[in-house]
């Protein structure tokens, strides 16, 4: 096994084996802001009249709360995630369809969204197989189409946190990735919105495929 292999099998297993757990965790996490980052720069790429429905990957999509959100406001979502019981669990929560792919294993069809939403996801691809990862992401957006992310931000390290793997991307770090990979960021930002910096743990950022 490779090492970004025992990276996603390790981070699969914590969350498999706490999957209940994390969905009772996270389901109220209000991450409003972020989607409606997502959803202006759509519609921005659409002109001012452009309000969708719009095609949009939810990739780590984890028990399915923002699937629910983001099908109740009339986009066409779909999820992906590496973890049998989240994906059982989003399937029945949202009633959309959802793959079943580890984040080092994609097999995505080119060109089918208009957005991919990244929240708290991407952070776990090793920086060896980020390249790939974004190259997949950007084929499956359509010409235009538009990528959000948010990962916690750091100094460019990554490791173990207890049983989970993950990067701690920079601003500089991750524009370097996102360039390198063909897109051009539209916007960014930090969260939890209102708090100062160093109360801030999240990066976010909006980017769009050249």
């Amino acid at each position: 096994m490779s090492a970004r292999e025992d990276a996603s099998a390790g981070t699969l297993g914590h969350y498999s084996r706490n999957a209940d757990g994390f969905r009772a965790g996270t389901w109220d996490h209000d991450v409003s802001q972020n989607i409606e980052a997502l959803l202006d720069a759509l519609s921005m790429r659409r002109g001012p009249a452009g309000n969708g429905p719009f095609s949009i990957l939810d990739f780590g999509c984890g028990p399915g709360r923002d699937l629910v959100t983001l099908s109740r406001l009339g986009q066409e979502a779909v999820g992906l995630d590496g973890t049998e019981e989240f994906v059982r669990m989003a399937r029945e929560a949202s009633g959309c369809e959802v793959l079943h792919q580890d984040f080092v294993n994609l097999d995505l069809p080119a060109q089918r969204f208009d957005g991919v939403f990244a929240n708290a996801s991407l952070f776990h691809v090793p920086s060896a197989a980020l390249p790939r990862v974004l190259a997949q992401l950007r084929d499956a957006l359509k010409p235009g189409g538009i990528l959000f992310s948010s990962n916690p931000r750091g100094e460019d390290v990554e490791g173990w946190s207890g049983e989970r793997y993950g990067v701690w991307h920079s601003l500089e770090g991750w524009r370097r990735y996102l360039d390198a990979a063909g897109f051009v960021e539209l916007r960014h930002y930090y969260r939890p919105d209102g708090l100062p910096r160093e109360q801030q743990p999240w990066l976010a950022s909006v980017w769009q495929k050249i």
